[in-house]
This record gives C-alpha cells, sequence and structure tokens, in this order.
C-alpha cells in the first residue's frame, strides 16, 4: 500500500449523477488512485464494463491491484476518449487536477512543503520537466505562463526573480527554492495561502497541457456517449470550471441560424442536469475538496428517422421558398418606388431649370417691351422708360448717407 493515501472527492455525489446503467460501458478518465472507479464497479452488474485513462505510472500500478476483470486500464491522457467508437458509453468521468498522492510525494516535484525535484509531470516518463524548461524559458514568457495559469498579479516581478537567479547561480531546481524565490517577489497575499501556490498550479498546469487536453476530451466525449449518457466533471479552480461551464452552455442552447429565419433552432447535443459543489461535512473531513465544483450533463438525441428527415427538409425548403418570394417581391416593389421617385426629381429639375430662366429674362430689354405694351397700353416703349427699367440703382456716396 502506498504511503501516500488520496481521499476521494463528491465521490457518492459523481456515481449518483453518472451510473445511470449498470449494464453500461462507463469512463474514469483520470484514475488517481480508483476512488471513483471502485465506486462505479460496485454499481456495475457483471455484464458491465469501466475504462480507467490515467498519464500516472503509479496511478495504473494501484489500479493493476483491482484485479477486476470488468477494468480496462490505458496509459494516456483522457483526450484519448476519441478512439472509442460512437456513442458507446453511458458515462464519463473526468476528476481533474492533481491528486494527492502526487503531491504529497516531495519526488514529483509537485508541492512546495516538502524539498524536491522541480518536475510536476503527471507522466514522468515522457516530457520536459518544469526544472528543464526555466533552464531556457525566456522571461516574458515565464510571465505569460504565471500570470495566464495562475492568474498572479505578481507574474513579472516573479520572472524576473528567476530569471535573474538562473543568470547568476544557474536555474532554480528544488520546489523550496522555487518557493522561496516566489515568496521573495510576491509583495502580498490572501491570509492563509502560500506565496507560491499560483505559480506551482500555473507551472503545473503549462508543463501537463492541461488547459489544451480538457476541451479536446469534452469535445471527444459529445461523441462517444450514447443518448442518455451521462458527463460529470469535477473541477478545482476557475479556470477549469470555466471551461467546462462554456462548453456545457455552448452544447445546452438552442441557436437559431439568422441566415435561415424560418428553419427550427439547432438541436441541442447537452442538457444541463447539476451543478454540486462539496457539503461542510466533506470540507472539514478534506479541506481540498473546499475549491471543488461538479458539473453534470447529459447527452441528447439529435438523430431522427429517415422519415422525418425527409419530411424536415420539405418543410424547411417550402419555408424558404416562401421566404425566397416575399423577400423578390419586396425587392421589386422597391425597385419601382425608387423608380418613381427618379422621375419625380428629374421633374423637378426640368422645373427648376425653366425657373431659373424665366428668372434670368425678367431684366432684359425684350421683357420690358413686352410688359409696357400689354399692361402699359404702349404701342412703342419709349427709351426713358425702358433705360429706367433695367438700370441698375446708383450706388450712395459717404456725403450721402450721411445726409440721410
Amino acid at each position: 500500500m502506498s504511503a501516500w493515501q488520496h481521499t476521494t472527492v463528491l465521490l457518492a455525489e459523481a456515481i449518483e449523477q453518472l451510473v445511470t446503467s449498470p449494464d453500461g460501458i462507463y469512463v474514469d478518465g483520470t484514475f488517481g488512485r480508483g476512488g471513483h472507479s471502485r465506486a462505479i464497479l460496485q454499481r456495475l452488474s457483471p455484464a458491465g464494463r469501466l475504462i480507467a485513462f490515467d498519464k500516472d505510472p503509479e496511478a495504473l500500478a494501484a489500479a493493476e491491484a483491482i484485479g477486476d476483470a470488468r477494468l480496462e486500464l490505458r496509459h494516456a491522457s483522457f483526450t484519448a476518449l476519441a478512439e472509442l467508437p460512437p456513442a458507446s458509453v453511458a458515462g464519463v468521468l473526468l476528476d481533474l487536477g492533481v491528486s494527492s498522492p502526487q503531491i504529497d510525494n516531495p519526488g514529483r516535484g509537485f508541492s512546495f512543503r516538502a524539498d524536491g525535484p522541480l518536475d510536476m509531470r503527471m507522466d514522468p516518463t515522457r516530457g520536459q520537466s518544469v526544472a528543464e524548461w526555466l533552464a531556457h524559458a525566456g522571461e516574458r514568457e515565464i510571465a505569460e505562463v504565471i500570470r495566464d495559469f495562475g492568474e498572479e498579479r505578481f507574474a513579472g516581478p516573479i520572472a524576473k526573480a528567476l530569471v535573474a537567479r538562473r543568470t547568476q547561480r544557474g536555474p532554480v531546481a528544488g520546489t523550496l527554492e522555487l518557493a522561496e524565490l516566489v515568496a521573495g517577489a510576491v509583495k502580498t497575499r490572501e491570509p492563509g495561502q502560500n506565496p507560491a501556490t499560483r505559480t506551482f498550479q500555473a507551472f503545473r498546469i503549462f508543463i501537463n497541457a492541461e488547459l489544451e487536453e480538457l476541451p479536446q476530451a469534452l469535445e471527444a466525449s459529445l461523441s462517444v456517449l450514447q443518448p442518455g449518457g451521462r458527463l460529470a466533471v469535477i473541477s478545482f479552480h476557475s479556470l477549469e470550471d470555466r471551461i467546462v461551464k462554456q462548453f456545457i452552455a455552448r452544447h445546452a442552447r438552442e441557436v437559431v441560424d439568422r441566415r435561415a429565419p424560418f428553419a427550427p433552432p439547432a438541436p441541442t447535443r447537452l442538457r444541463e442536469i447539476a451543478r454540486i459543489k462539496p457539503g461542510a461535512d466533506e470540507v472539514a473531513a478534506n479541506p481540498r475538496a473546499r475549491s471543488a465544483i461538479m458539473r453534470v450533463a447529459e447527452r441528447t438525441d439529435v438523430a431522427v428517422s429517415a422519415v422525418g428527415k425527409r419530411l424536415s427538409i420539405v418543410l424547411l425548403a417550402v419555408l424558404t421558398a416562401i421566404y425566397l418570394v416575399r423577400v423578390q417581391y419586396e425587392s421589386r416593389r422597391l425597385v419601382t418606388e425608387l423608380d418613381r421617385a427618379t422621375v419625380l426629381a428629374h421633374r423637378l429639375e426640368v422645373e427648376k431649370s425653366s425657373l431659373e430662366v424665366e428668372k434670368q429674362a425678367q431684366a432684359t430689354s425684350l421683357r420690358v417691351e413686352q410688359i409696357a405694351q400689354q399692361r402699359l397700353g404702349m404701342r412703342m416703349p419709349t427709351p426713358a422708360i425702358t433705360e429706367y427699367v433695367t438700370a441698375k440703382a446708383p450706388v450712395a456716396t459717404a456725403s450721402q448717407e450721411a445726409a440721410r
């Protein structure tokens, strides 16, 4: 038996939400030390089956001790869910984060409570350790990792201190040294929290590509879950929970295609079931459970029969045709109105031009003669009248203005 024990979080709640059919095939995407897997096996019938994934060889070694023929172990990330046949699984459980044995074992480098090599790999047989990465990473890259994955506001000073330490004495290689260096760069911290908490979290998430693998596993679960199958995800910090929350919401919300306004909304692929947090008794018995959140969703049946599919296509075609006819009619009406407005504008322009010509003709000698003949009864207007009408008014001099 391992010297480092693990207390499973939300054990009863997870099994209650996950196992809906004792004869089904279930997936434990993070075996850990097998708390959830053992409880699932207890609920399964002889026909049931459990597939467990884990990247940690120590976890798989612990799983071998179970000795249950219904249990299939796979040394892989839970992204390997995508390799399972479509619609073949009755439930998928993802217990995210790091397990207690990994934290408590100083040799794994996950914790700052005891000194150990700065490793933090879930699978120490592949990939680079945190110490190897820090040996060559630039200050900007280190700061981005601490800020993005640890939500640490002192990411810049911490990265600067790490690079300065590497320049002076070589890269940091141990967990306690890293914790002390971070504590020196962090000015303030929440009461009861070690200054290095966020930095250790950031390095662990980054080195194991946890936030990159989680969306892949969630998408794979949509493919492998059969209708009515359950997805249960337990997360321990806001970055993970935000990804899970948005994923479920995106696939549980009806979306209308604006390009086809008469078409029915796209069918949802998930149905939200529950959001569960540990009770006060569990948190008191296991403080590491205090930040846990479990979100549960159910796979819907979006498939329709061949007849129903044909009817849906015909109905959509009819509605689309009606919509297009209406659009065409409105387009023609608008074109007609535009033509009428154009003609009217042209008439107004012609009338304006006529008025301009008429206005200009008012002061001509010929016009004066016509007025004299028509309105004054003159056979021939005298030159004096013509000169008086057409002459410009004289400009008053300064002396004349003063006299007025």
